[in-house]
């Protein structure tokens, strides 16, 4: 049977927004929840810059180096990395990075060839300009590699056809569907994508952005119209939507929708490897880390998403949950009282000494070895903090202790 799979983009497409950015150290948490939430891939960043190399492949270490309890620190996600469909460009990233899976971007609309390109480039210089880049990728060491089809939703289907053929017969396993203006409804994206599972016969993605608020249905109804017509689907999500302009499809409404909506659940599309109860974790952590709270409304870990005043819903929920509650609070993660300290706090950061760091760290259970271990993790927490901008989280503070050498790794920068 066709399964659906999420890989989330927030550390790439979610953290190229204008107005917000995401240190290494936290794009790195943010894959380990990931990770622990049995997302399958996360689009982890741009492998052609710079300052994403040591990221990267700090990243790709994780999934080798061995935890205490002697299994991978990332288990299951699969660490994909985007570039533009230029084959200089694919070889210039796998020449800096160790990653195994491209995802190739460009655009196929005509708006987009004749007012982004000026006319410059045919339908055929597209197709070849994707296939090269295919080549380069898989020549390159890549063992998987997706096409991106930017602007698919104002392409013609025809040339979306020849797109993907070209790039299957290239060795693209997927086919990025992008609905990069949030252009579409749910109509016309399940019809499209099935036809073109249909006549491509290989799995396709959604990429949904939300500038008509429709980013989880369209993702939804395209990936269900997929499997429908016998192949694999993906759906990109970001973390509470976060993501350029209004926003991307957020992941957690996504899964709520393929679990719980009435037409969808109990038909076993949606990986049954996620672990909704990381939910909650994973939406507190990334909206700590932008410094974005999350909207009271916001589906399944808004502050609302629970409560009730109303009379009616408030005896209702009492008697019985499901009266007005479509999945229990529990099933993600939540539950646990959060207190706030109102007396003294001892913090760490880029001005923090020895007797504050031993504090808070034995807080965690974590103590030092000696003097010189208490000095290593304090100078990186001191750069950690420093990066950040903002005091450290629990899973920081435990990453930082526990791979020190890989921590050093993502605070550092070579202009």
């Amino acid at each position: 049977m066709p399964k659906i799979r999420i890989v989330d983009v927030t550390n790439r497409d979610g953290e190229q927004t204008a107005r917000i950015v995401l240190s290494k150290l936290q794009k790195t948490v943010i894959n380990l929840i990931l990770d622990e939430m049995g997302i399958y891939g996360s689009e982890l960043g741009f492998p052609l810059s710079p300052h994403e190399t040591n990221y990267i492949n700090s990243n790709v270490e994780l999934t080798r180096l061995q935890n205490a309890d002697g299994e991978p620190v990332i288990k299951h996600l699969r660490l994909e990395g985007w570039s533009r469909a230029v084959a200089a460009d694919v070889e210039a990233a796998l020449a800096r990075t160790e990653l195994t899976h491209l995802n190739l971007s460009i655009s196929t609309s005509q708006q987009m060839l004749e007012w982004k390109f000026r006319g410059k480039f045919s339908r055929e210089d597209i197709i070849k300009m994707m296939t090269d880049a295919v080549t380069a990728a898989l020549e390159g060491g890549c063992t998987s590699v997706g096409i991106n089809a930017e602007d698919a939703s104002r392409t013609d289907l025809e040339f979306l056809k020849d797109f993907g053929l070209a790039g299957k017969e290239a060795g693209a396993e997927i086919l990025r569907y992008c609905d990069t203006l949030g252009y579409d409804d749910p109509f016309t994206i399940a019809e499209r994508m099935a036809w073109l599972a249909r006549e491509v016969q290989m799995s396709l993605e959604t990429h949904c952005h939300n500038d008509l608020g429709l980013a989880v249905a369209n993702s939804v109804a395209g990936a269900v119209a997929t499997c429908e017509a016998g192949q694999d689907a993906y759906i990109n999500t970001t973390v509470n939507g976060v993501g350029e302009r209004a926003g991307n499809a957020d992941l957690v409404s996504c899964i709520l929708a393929l679990k719980y909506s009435s037409g969808l659940a109990g038909k076993g599309y949606l990986d049954e490897a996620i672990d909704t109860t990381k939910a909650y974790k994973l939406a507190r952590y990334v909206a700590n880390s932008f410094g974005l709270p999350i909207p009271l409304n916001q589906v399944g870990v808004g502050a609302n998403a629970f409560a009730h005043e109303s009379g009616i819903h408030a005896d209702g929920a009492l008697k019985d949950r499901h009266n007005y509650e479509l999945y229990a609070f529990e099933d993600l993660g939540r539950g646990h009282d959060e207190l706030s300290k109102t007396g003294r706090e001892i913090l760490t950061g880029q001005h923090g000494g020895a007797a504050g760091l031993e504090y808070v760290y034995s807080h965690l259970d974590l103590a030092f070895r000696d003097g010189e271990h208490a000095r290593e993790i304090l100078n990186l927490v001191q750069y950690a903090n420093l990066s950040n901008q903002q005091p450290l989280t629990e899973e920081e503070l435990r990453f930082i202790y526990h791979y020190p050498e890989m921590a050093r790794r993502l605070l550092t920068f070579t202009p």
